[in-house]
């Protein structure tokens, strides 16, 4: 990190300032800042697409400590990266770790943000700024701000944020047994490891792909950013899926499940207060067991008025909002949390497994 340390500010809708310190790259920026209760993974998160235009802040007090590991591609994959970017707009953080150290290291945290034009400050009571958020229903629109410096503010709730996260052509990974079309909203690249796992090929497509012609053994839905209600032209495309006579599996995974559930009837709202963190609590109702997932996602379903064929699948321990849909005879079903974890919690990535089964089967997959 430079010894010329910048001083800049963090400013809110609401005209609140915070003065801090600067490190990553000498920009200013703006976006919706949103707060993460994470204690490890910054590396994941910040390359996480589900955060395209938002500035991340993170209520652990030291971030950095064991720097950023280097690129490294696996069958195109990165291999300790979500994505092939830094995806976030910019960073707040309490306290810096200016000297870093671990096995896997290669860049500071500081070096990395800088080299993919990413601000960050530090100096600021993150834990009171998260504090203000959570009576604004979880974020604000806010700016990163170099000295002299201005910016107007920019919600990205009112872009398709697919359409610059999610990739352009068709890709295929792997040759396995079962043939995956996974449709990319700016899916995190450990879908896609955790399918190759299993035995799969995947048609990786973009997020507004007809792929309502295409042949494929399951469907996969990722995540990715913004406001559900904006993808209408996939969900219209989910739709004539769902109605195929031999029922194909589908999987929909955090804004996945947002869309299945808009395409069986059902609508999304956006919370009080914002999951994200790798301690969410959620309980498979069928069994009554809980699990603690890795969750990023302002907005949720609302399954008051979704189809009498599908029921609830998990719910949230915290505030009992919906956590994933399952249908009661086809094998279609999601979740608002991530089973792919990284980082986080791996509790349930079994859900893959029976994915995999209910292709397998043929049938409705048993839990």
């Amino acid at each position: 990190m430079k010894n010329n340390i910048k001083k800049a500010m963090l400013v809110l809708e609401d005209g609140t300032e915070y003065p801090a310190y600067h490190f990553g790259a000498s920009v200013s920026s703006s976006g919706e800042v949103v707060f993460n209760t994470a204690m490890v993974g910054y590396t994941e998160s910040l390359t996480d697409p589900s955060y395209k235009g938002q500035i991340l802040t993170y209520t652990y007090p030291i971030i950095g400590n064991y720097g950023v590991p280097y690129s490294s591609c696996n069958e195109g994959i990165q291999e300790f990266y979500e994505s092939d970017k830094v995806q976030v707009s910019g960073l707040i953080i309490s306290y810096y770790s200016n000297r870093p150290y671990h096995w896997n290291m290669c860049f500071s945290l500081s070096d990395w943000l800088e080299e993919n034009g990413v601000p960050g400050l530090y100096g600021v009571d993150t834990r009171f700024i998260a504090q203000k958020l959570r009576k604004k229903g979880g974020s604000m629109l806010g700016k990163i701000l170099m000295e002299k410096e201005d910016l107007p503010f920019y919600d990205p709730n009112q872009e398709n944020l697919s359409e610059k996260v999610s990739v352009q052509n068709k890709i295929q990974y792997g040759k396995g047994k079962y043939k995956i079309l996974l449709v990319d909203f700016g899916l995190k690249n450990n879908i896609l490891r955790c399918l190759l796992r299993r035995d799969c090929t995947i048609i990786r497509v973009p997020w507004d792909y007809d792929f309502t012609k295409e042949e494929y053994d399951g469907l996969v839905l990722s995540n990715g950013p913004g406001n559900p209600k904006i993808y209408e032209k996939p969900i219209f495309y989910l739709r004539q899926a769902m109605k195929k006579e031999q029922p194909i599996p589908i999987f929909g995974i955090c804004l996945g499940n947002q869309l299945l559930g808009i395409a069986a009837g059902g609508d999304t709202y956006k919370l009080p207060y914002a999951h994200r963190g790798h301690n969410q609590p959620v309980v498979l109702l069928e069994k009554g067991q809980n699990f603690i997932t890795s969750q990023n996602h302002g907005y949720v379903l609302d399954t008051t008025n979704i189809s009498k064929e599908w029921k609830i699948f998990f719910k949230n321990l915290n505030d009992n909002t919906c956590e994933g849909i399952i249908h009661d005879w086809k094998p279609f079903f999601s979740v608002q949390f991530h089973p792919e974890a990284s980082s986080g919690p791996t509790d349930t990535e079994f859900l893959f497994d029976i994915f995999i089964n209910s292709m397998e089967n043929k049938r409705i997959f048993q839990v």
